[in-house]
């Protein structure tokens, strides 16, 4: 062990004379871990929320979409469905039809985003997100009988329906009649119940096969509002949209998942960035317990640094032996805060301890999500702050004349 190193800890360790630099040095170490533990339980919300947010977004929308020209419904869409299919990192292809409808029953109406898609079961069972009723088996449509829907749990109890009642669906865009433009109005039979805990597509969204999607949104059989890609990897995104776009040119448009969420997800990162500058400022304020920590021992240790000196010791050895000193209370401190920390985010997510209105976030609870990135990040930047703290005390130290310093003790 180097003897700058042992004197910093022995000097930490000993009893003093002056029970304040024990205290000052203590509460040090608290402030350091106070701001640390801070910092990584707001990070954990942040990335909580995030994680949340994007897991729930994606398990009912697509990663790409591609459409007709300025947004409106694809002509071809099987021929369109096969080329994009050929494409690199695209793993699933699956056309779409989007209507809105009014919904009906037991004397009830709910306005409704009514989602076409295909009845493969493999399809089915990739898009639609967790039932709490029914099964997939009933959302095959029977020759003679009213087509399948699969509803969102809180669409469902607002029209006070369940597994095996029918729904009036009412166009809010009817067809050209003689006498007018008529709405158009279809029954459906409720085949199973969803849950994919975003309150506003669980509110919302009802799925029903891709044929009486067309019909009702007064489609032909060979057009699709647009086509679903899902890809290798979701961040990937923009640059698979940018190279359809390219490939097709004019005849398509496409978006993507971070487009239509862009709000969402901007706001959460400056978020993370304002929290994270904000709450390093508590590490900050800790750091400058640690120069009244550093300053206080150099007065209490002037006499030692004098006999040091005298013995060989030179402003470099005395530098170096303040710096370390400071070095560990940071450290000690970023320790604790990390286990604190950690500890704090585990427990508060694990038990789901702060709960939430799910109508106003889209989650029933505060997720906390630790990122070893984030910690990392934080352990680093509080041990940097740490030891710029001790720069003008360490230096300080070492501008002290050891004649002086014996001469008055």
């Amino acid at each position: 062990m180097k003897l700058e190193l042992f004197v910093a800890l022995r000097y930490l360790k000993a009893r003093r004379k002056q029970a304040v630099v024990s205290v000052v040095t203590a509460i040090s170490i608290l402030g350091v871990m106070a701001g640390v533990a801070a910092l990584i339980i707001a990070l954990s919300l942040n990335s909580g929320f995030q994680s949340e947010y994007e897991e729930k977004i994606l398990s009912v929308t697509s990663h790409v979409n591609v459409m007709g020209p300025g947004g409106r419904a694809v002509d071809d869409f099987k021929g369109l469905a096969m080329q994009l299919s050929a494409l690199d990192s695209v793993t699933s292809v699956n056309p779409v039809v989007y209507g809105q409808a009014l919904l009906q029953s037991n004397g009830r109406e709910e306005p409704a985003v009514l989602k076409g898609i295909v009845s493969d079961p493999d399809v089915v069972d990739s898009v639609v997100p967790e039932l709490v009723e029914g099964s997939l088996a009933g959302f095959e449509p029977v020759e003679g009988q009213f087509p399948p829907v699969i509803l969102g749990k809180e669409l469902a109890d607002a029209l006070v329906v369940s597994e095996g009642e029918m729904i009036r669906a009412i166009g809010l865009e009817g067809a050209l009649s003689p006498l007018g433009r008529m709405p158009r109005i279809q029954t459906f039979r409720v085949a199973a119940i969803f849950e994919s805990g975003l309150w506003e597509y669980d509110s919302k969204w009802a799925l029903t096969p891709l044929e009486p999607a067309q019909k009702f949104s007064g489609l032909n059989n060979s057009q699709a509002s647009n086509i679903e890609l899902l890809i290798t990897d979701i961040y990937d995104a923009a640059e698979i949209s940018g190279k359809i776009r390219e490939k097709f040119g004019p005849v398509v448009s496409t978006s993507t998942w971070i487009e239509l969420n862009k709000p969402l997800f901007s706001a959460l990162k400056l978020e993370k960035l304002a929290m994270f500058l904000a709450i390093s400022l508590i590490v900050f304020v800790a750091s400058l317990n640690i120069v009244s920590t550093l300053i206080l021992m150099v007065m209490e240790k002037g006499r030692d640094i004098a006999v040091m000196s005298a013995m060989g010791g030179d402003r470099k050895f005395t530098t170096r032996l303040f710096m370390l000193q400071g070095l560990i209370i940071g450290v000690t401190g970023t320790i604790l805060g990390d286990i604190l920390g950690i500890a704090v985010s585990w427990y508060l997510n694990a038990y789901q301890v702060i709960k939430l209105d799910p109508q106003v976030y889209s989650v029933s609870y505060v997720p906390f999500h630790l990122s070893l990135a984030d910690v990392a990040v934080i352990s680093v930047v509080a041990v940097l702050i740490s030891l710029f703290a001790t720069i003008y005390p360490s230096m300080a130290a070492a501008r002290l004349n050891p004649v002086e310093a014996l001469r008055y003790e």
